[in-house]
């Protein structure tokens, strides 16, 4: 096992590529947004790939924090008038939190498991310390991301996590992929993307149904959802297959009650809908302004949050491929 209280050296665009591998499965992370930039399994991407020697295409792959998805306006109340600033000029948000284009340090490294760690330090629209560490690790079940943050201020602090992979199944485009998406409720937004209201999926089915594995078609989401089925297990499972029954899941615990789903629409025809990307979160769009499952975290005190990422094998004997309606 590497230890190291430094960054990585040998930075590129993406600062530095760290592999982790278990058997015939292999994840690359980079430094830059602690972002996994690949996760390979029976031979095939489970999640849409970038190199360490580009600059990371947009969100891709990356650890949200201290919060995910937008705040409009990027404005709240908490311990006062907080203003952030807009990393999402277009709709007038801040996005994705404060450490996605972080260079993250290196805290171990070892054969199945990367761990990387960052501070969140006082600036304007967010005066507090946060000390953020997340942990990828390869085990018989998956890839397993953890996020740990720590308040180090004096006062509580608002905080909420994510990840932003996108997931793809090895055959054919998204739209002929199905999708399992457990979830009863779907946040409804305006041409903002901001928050408007909550409706049942049975509120518009054939684009927000999907409690039963269907083709995605030229369905398009960029949607927050909520009220989600789990199994006795206690997890959730959203899940993306291609006509053979190959494809990938994400995992996630109570710790998560809301999920974003977005089909990476894309006026670039070189990335459009090149996968779905599947972002459990720790608390609703907007959170540090509705409240709605925000995590305060009291001084000293910590909060934690995982979801696992897994492939999914048809079972034998059932590769015939399902004809596509």
């Amino acid at each position: 096992m590497q230890r190291s209280d430094s960054p990585a050296t040998d930075r590129h665009p993406s600062g530095a590529e760290l592999t982790i591998s278990r058997g015939a499965e292999t994840a690359r992370i980079v430094t830059v947004g602690a972002s996994l930039a690949s996760y390979r399994a029976f031979g095939r991407d489970l999640v849409v790939p970038f190199e360490v020697t580009e600059i990371r295409p947009a969100f891709r792959g990356a650890t949200l924090a201290p919060w995910p998805n937008r705040i409009p306006d990027g404005s709240y109340l908490f311990d006062g008038e907080q203003q952030l600033p807009l990393t999402e000029p277009g709709r007038g948000h801040a996005i994705h939190g404060l450490v996605a284009w972080l260079d993250w340090s290196v805290i171990e490294h070892s054969e199945h498991a990367v761990t990387l760690a960052t501070t969140i330090v006082p600036q304007p629209g967010y005066p507090w310390r946060v000390y953020v560490t997340t942990e990828y690790r390869l085990g018989s079940d998956g890839l397993t991301q953890t996020v740990t943050a720590r308040n180090d201020s004096a006062t509580r602090a608002p905080f909420g996590a994510g990840p932003h992979p996108y997931l793809v199944a090895p055959n054919g485009a998204l739209d002929t992929w199905e999708l399992e998406l457990p979830a009863a409720t779907v946040l409804l937004t305006d041409d903002r993307l901001s928050p408007r209201a909550l409706a049942e999926v049975t509120h518009e089915p054939e684009r927000f149904d999907f409690r039963e594995a269907r083709r995605i078609g030229a369905v398009e989401l960029d949607h927050a959802f909520t009220e989600l089925s789990r199994g006795v297990d206690g997890l959730a499972r959203v899940r993306v297959t291609d006509a053979y029954g190959h494809g990938a899941e994400m995992r996630f615990d109570e710790r998560c009650p809301w999920v974003q789903v977005h089909t990476a629409d894309q006026a670039n025809r070189a990335v459009n809908r090149l996968g779905l990307a599947v972002e459990p979160m720790t608390c609703a769009p907007a959170a540090f302004q509705s409240g709605q499952d925000l995590l305060v975290i009291a001084p000293g005190a910590e909060v934690a949050a995982a979801w696992t990422i897994a492939p999914i094998e048809p079972a034998p004997g059932q590769l015939e491929a399902r004809p596509i309606e």
